[in-house]
């Protein structure tokens, strides 16, 4: 036979109260004056039964879900990204919040089904997560609902968001090369336009006018990955572009990738044209995709972006909107999130031309 389930009327039996002294507890309903002993007694005699609250009665009582939806184009199915997942799932779960998880793969049509579905089931608010730093249409049902952006931006300034800062990225992996001597320093990049794009090359700007280094826009080589967003597109367009630089009249002693997987195109080239890594070329990337950057050989120095960080950050952003039980809503913030550089072995001094 199945136990009985342990329900609010056994727990104010056991505790000598009222089974609404109860619920009020129990669902930390603000305004009620129980004393502070009462409350320890109910919490106590809760967890000697193994009182375990209905969430359908719950959600009734206090008019939450305890849910949150996260929809994204594609983070789900890219493993690079699956820590901004745990990073929010982790967050949520913290603060006794399910995360219910919806890949759309960039089509409208089910991402607006998907949203239908989680505001039917009444979740607390909604992540909209993008696979890369980019402006972003918001939903007209999300316009309504509370919701805080993750790995991107749209034109609402309330809107809460949380997205890494790649201006300061891209000038802590060329000051890197710049600190290790370089002077010439090459930049692959794809041609899309996007923040992520546009900030990496500001901050590669920035560290060589700070160093008195003139920009020479025929040190920045951008491709398109065909097929776009695919590993290895990307890793072609990156080997693209790094032999067009490397084969120059003057070549450059070393390359800022625009990602990783840029990266590793580049040495593929830099392998064809016979040139050791880090001795002839010295080369940075930018992700810090561990299944790319310690694969390499040499293993590959490169920018974090702060996966993990940003998704628990997003969850803080979206609680700061909805509040929590027994805490109302609070300041919500546009976040900029720091991105370290992690030192590998593909950096050293340039050789002599």
């Amino acid at each position: 036979m199945m136990a009985r389930r342990i329900g609010i009327k056994d727990v104010a039996a056991a505790a000598g109260v009222s089974k609404a002294t109860v619920s009020h507890v129990l669902n930390r309903v603000e305004g009620k004056r129980i004393s502070q002993e009462t409350q320890q007694r109910i919490w106590r005699v809760a967890e000697q039964l193994g009182y375990a609250p209905n969430s359908l009665a719950q959600a009734l009582a206090t008019q939450r879900s305890q849910t949150i939806g996260f929809v994204s184009d594609e983070i789900a199915t890219t493993p690079h990204a699956g820590r901004m997942i745990l990073g929010a799932q982790e967050a949520a779960a913290a603060q006794g919040l399910v995360l219910l998880l919806v890949n759309t793969s960039g089509d409208a049509e089910l991402e607006r089904t998907s949203i239908e579905m989680l505001l039917q089931r009444q979740v607390d608010g909604v992540l909209y997560a993008a696979m890369y730093h980019r402006i972003v249409e918001l939903p007209e049902a999300l316009r309504s609902t509370p919701t805080a952006l993750l790995d991107a931006r749209c034109d609402d300034p309330a809107v809460p968001f949380v997205v890494p800062d790649e201006v300061q990225g891209g000038y802590t992996a060329v000051r890197e090369l710049i600190d290790h001597g370089h002077r010439r320093i090459g930049v692959t990049v794809q041609t899309r336009d996007l923040p992520a794009r546009e900030g990496r090359l500001e901050g590669y700007r920035k560290a060589l006018a700070e160093a008195g280094i003139p920009y020479d826009p025929s040190l920045v080589a951008a491709e398109t990955a065909v097929p776009f967003d695919t590993v290895g597109g990307d890793v072609d367009s990156g080997y693209r572009a790094a032999r067009r630089l490397l084969t120059a009249e003057q070549r450059p002693t070393a390359l800022f990738c625009y990602t990783d997987r840029m990266a590793a195109g580049a040495y593929r080239a830099a392998a064809e044209l016979g040139l050791s890594i880090p001795h002839d070329l010295s080369v940075v990337g930018f992700d810090n995709q561990e299944l790319v950057a310690e694969a390499l050989y040499p293993q590959l120095t490169t920018v974090q972006l702060p996966h993990y960080e940003m998704g628990a950050r997003a969850v803080a952003q979206l609680l700061a909107l909805t509040g929590t039980p027994g805490s109302p809503p609070g300041p919500v913030a546009q976040e900029v999130l720091h991105c370290p550089l992690v030192a590998r072995a593909s950096v050293t001094s340039p050789p002599r031309l």
